[in-house]
Formats: structure tokens, sequence, C-alpha cells
């Protein structure tokens, strides 16, 4: 059991509670562990495959693992950690959207030893006197606790009634599943409290444990990886723009990558030249979800297409807070060039270019995610956005 403990415990942010779940695990029964993903987008990202190990070391273990589809809550959107509502999407994108995920979700887990469920087929019955009596187990003060909620209310943002269901509708699914254990990122500790208070509200008395992941940040390494945040790096990716959008990360968000979804160690990667950490890095992502061949293709083209453009191995950083400014002032203040006037005229020559492509006009660049500014054929610079 201590063995099978410490598995557990490895890479977890919170676990509630630590002695609870000890005493699950002596017991000798086969847990169930819930894990529950909205398909608010077509594909799983590494961000979401943080959690999808952690649901994988249970597998590992013995232990019955549910991955739940939210079906039924995509139409809200989790609010967890978002300082706006969420765009509504419609009955056919969710539709289409969870076809792909029971897919992709077997890249990590074992097919034949998954459930995979869906939460509209108990959440669609509740009808409106389960919904009130549902919403009867909470309070406008116990929700307003939460700090994202707190400050959007605060600020006068948007926070609709419905977003307030969000929490008690995920809590009702680890009553409809009896869950044991329910894994989830360290911004829905709130959501997965909750389920503990409604399924004793429902006469669970064995209530499940909470375990709680770190967020990876996406590629711009500012937010948490999301679709909507244009930041992600999807299990789908073509494996030669897995490659190259790994490569393109800063050294630093590198070995954050290393410490969430590797199990290399940390020592060894630290006296790595970057760029050799780098490549060892997106050749075992790759090679994780599209085979070995293709990472060394990926790596072959990366490569080449890289040697043909002169780009140089080392590459300087140049961190900025903006989000968006004008090339021209870009160039100047990364002091690739002396004055406006002169970024003006070498991008008016086609001596600029951005990831490769080169700027036809001084425009405004957006920096979600670290691109290579390149003036002439000597000087680059990765631009990075720093986290706030």
């Amino acid at each position: 059991m201590n063995k099978a403990l410490e598995k557990i415990k490895c890479g977890t942010n919170e676990i509630i509670s630590l002695e609870e779940l000890e005493k699950k695990l002596a017991s000798g029964k086969k847990l169930r562990i819930k894990l529950g993903i909205d398909p608010t987008a077509a594909d799983l990202h590494l961000g979401h495959t943080v959690i999808i190990n952690k649901l994988k070391t249970f597998q590992d273990l013995g232990h019955q693992v549910v991955f739940l589809i939210g079906d039924f809550t995509a139409r809200i959107g989790d609010p967890s950690g978002r300082s706006e509502m969420r765009p509504i999407i419609t009955d056919e994108q969710i539709k289409t959207n969870a076809q792909t995920y029971a897919g992709q979700v077997f890249k990590i887990l074992s097919r034949d030893k998954t459930e995979v469920a869906y939460n509209s087929k108990w959440l669609s019955e509740l009808g409106v006197k389960g919904l009130l009596n549902l919403a009867a187990k909470s309070t406008v003060a116990q929700m307003l606790v939460r700090d994202d909620f707190k400050k959007r209310y605060k600020e006068d943002n948007p926070l609709s009634i419905v977003e307030f269901l969000y929490p008690l509708l995920q809590a009702y699914d680890s009553v409809a599943l009896n869950a044991d254990v329910e894994l989830g990122g360290s911004d829905q500790k709130f959501n997965l409290l909750l389920g503990r208070e409604i399924q004793r509200d429902y006469g669970i008395k064995d209530t499940q444990i909470v375990i709680t992941m770190p967020l990876l940040e996406g590629t711009d390494g500012v937010k948490k990886m999301s679709k909507s945040y244009k930041n992600c790096i999807a299990l789908n990716d073509l494996p030669e723009n897995m490659f190259g959008k790994i490569m393109s990360i800063s050294d630093e968000l590198m070995y954050r990558y290393y410490e969430l979804l590797t199990h290399a160690d940390l020592n060894i990667i630290k006296n790595m030249h970057p760029k050799e950490a780098k490549s060892a890095l997106a050749r075992e992502i790759v090679g994780r979800y599209h085979g070995k061949k293709e990472a060394l293709k990926a790596e072959e083209e990366f490569d080449e297409i890289f040697a043909k453009k002169n780009i140089p191995d080392d590459i300087k950083e140049y961190r900025i807070k903006d989000e968006e400014m004008k090339l021209s002032y870009l160039l100047v203040k990364s002091g690739m060039v002396s004055s406006r006037n002169e970024a003006r005229r070498i991008i008016e020559q086609g001596g600029v270019k951005i990831d490769l492509q080169k700027a036809v006009r001084d425009f405004t660049v957006k920096s979600e995610n670290p691109f290579v500014l390149q003036v002439g054929k000597r000087k680059f610079n990765r631009i990075i956005r720093e986290k706030n």
C-alpha cells in the first residue's frame, strides 16, 4: 500500500484528505476514480494529460477509472478561474467534440479497463424538481467565497445564475457515479470539495477524496493551457506541429513541461544544453502520442527548416509585458534596430521576419505565443511575453 500511495501522491498539489485515502486503499476495495472534462473544444491537449496521467496511475494500480465527458455541463462551461462568461456552444458542437474525446483519451488510458460516461444521462433527467432540490443545497454566500466569482462580482463583470449551478451539477456527477476519488486541476478545488458535501447530502457517508493537480501553462508561459487562450498543444496536432510548438517555448517553461509531463530527472536535464534538452522533450512528447518514427521525422523536418534558414541554435530571448505592440516599436525596444524610422525602412525592404515569415508592413504584433523575430540574416530574438 505504501508504494501505491507514493505513486498516487507523486506530482499532486493537494489530497483531501490523505488519511481518508489511506483508509480507502487499506480496505482493499476497488475504488471508483472520477475525472470529468467538458467537450468545449475538439481536442484534448497536454494540459489535460497532467490529470489523465494520474488517472492512469490509479488504473495501473487496479482501480476502476471513470472518464466522464461533460456533454451536459459543457452547455454552461466551467467558470473556474475565468474572469468572464464563457461563450455558449451549440449542442451539435458539443456532440462532435465529445466523439473525439472518447478516442483521444485512449492514447493514455487502457480502452478495455476504462468506463466512459456522459453526464447528460442523469442531468437531463433531473428535471425542474430535481434541479431545485440540488440548488437548495448551496447558498449565494457560499458561491461568492470563490475567488473568481468574488472578483467578478466586485468588478461588476457579468456573473450569471447558471454559472452558480455548474459546481452543483459537477458535484451531482459524483453522486451519480458514486465516486471514491475525484481528480481535477488546482483551479477546481471548490467544485471538487462541493462534491464531497453534495454526496453527503444525498446519503453517501464515505465521501470522495479530492486530489488536485498543478495547471500546465500554455505555450505563452502565462495562462493555463487552453484552446480558448490559443496557447495549447493538442494531442491531435500533426507531429511536426507538435514538435515545432514545443521547440518554440521558453527555456524556463521547458523545465516546467519536463516536471509535469515526464519522469525525467531535472538535475540531469538542467545540465544539458537548452536546445538539446528541448529537442529531447519534443521527441518524447511527439513519440508518446504519434510514435517514435513520427517523432524522429518531425525532428528532422524541424532541423532542416532551421538549418536552411540559417537560424542559429542559440537565440537570445527578449521578454515583453505588453500583449501587443507595433512591430517597429518592438524592433527598437528589443535592440535589434536603433530607431523606428530604420525599423520601418527595413520592414519595407523585406528584411524582417516573424517565425520565418516575411513581414510586409508595420503591423500590430500579438504576443500570445513566443515567436522568433529576425532582422536580416544574422539578428535573431525569441520574443516571449512575461507572466503578470
